[in-house]
């Protein structure tokens, strides 16, 4: 059975749910992405890659997902960099590496911004920034936004139980906080690992990530045959591989 997680209080009185592997320094920190929870495979792989190194290691739950406090469609893309950003500065020693996923890369991207003394470097897995306009609300129908503005919310299958719930705050949030058609000022090594097959986040987008970051220690390695969850086992010894590198 595992055991409960620990929680972190937070400022308005909600809890996140996380997990912590002591170690030496810097705290590699996972940052999941859109409903999933820090139960998945890369998680918990990264968990015992910790364990094994003898590297501090952070696996959390943003508002909304998994054991924390909240409901899903009251969360955005603010909020779980608010979340991350949160854990950081309770749970690190002052030094971070940042594991994104997904949409966690761009929760990575927009902590780091807020917390760039602290980022030693970033791993980023099929990065999503921007993805709310750039990729979802970019194919929806005139039907679906037209159900945006009048019924507030659209749902899409997620490939979990329930399906995304994308409320006009949520879109809102994502339409304001895009990072992607402007410099980003963070100049910490970054390595981008991109599923050449992946359907949800296509190779054309997360590549604007390279030109983007004012970073000039970037690389980027696109995996063949790999698909949006990057989880293969081949996939997972790239990962590891490339946190060694990465922290030497």
């Amino acid at each position: 059975m595992t055991n409960a997680p620990d929680f972190l209080d937070l400022s308005d009185g909600t809890r996140l749910a996380y997990r912590k592997t002591e170690g030496r320094s810097p705290t590699v920190v996972w940052c999941g992405g859109l409903k999933s929870d820090m139960e998945g495979s890369k998680a918990t792989f990264l968990e015992d890659w910790a364990q094994e190194r003898g590297q501090a290691f952070i696996r959390f739950d943003y508002f909304g997902h998994g054991a924390s406090d909240g409901e899903f469609p009251d969360g955005t893309i603010s909020r779980w960099a608010s979340d991350t950003i949160a854990v950081i500065d309770a749970l690190c020693d002052g030094k971070c590496v940042f594991v994104g996923s997904s949409m966690g890369g761009w929760a990575a991207l927009l902590a780091g911004l807020e917390r760039v003394d602290c980022v030693e470097g970033m791993v980023l897995i099929n990065p999503a920034p921007d993805f709310t306009e750039k990729l979802t609300y970019a194919a929806w129908t005139e039907a679906q936004k037209t159900e945006l503005e009048e019924q507030g919310v659209v749902y899409e299958p997620s490939g979990y139980e329930e399906p995304y719930a994308y409320s006009k705050a949520f879109i809102d949030d994502g339409r304001a906080r895009q990072i992607l058609d402007a410099s980003i000022a963070l100049k910490c090594p970054i390595r981008i690992l991109q599923g050449a097959e992946d359907s949800v986040v296509p190779p054309k987008h997360s590549q604007k990530i390279v030109e983007a970051v004012e970073s000039q220690d970037v690389t980027y390695t696109l995996v063949k045959g790999a698909d949006h969850s990057l989880s293969r086992e081949q996939d997972l010894k790239l990962l590891a591989h490339t946190l060694n590198e990465l922290l030497g």
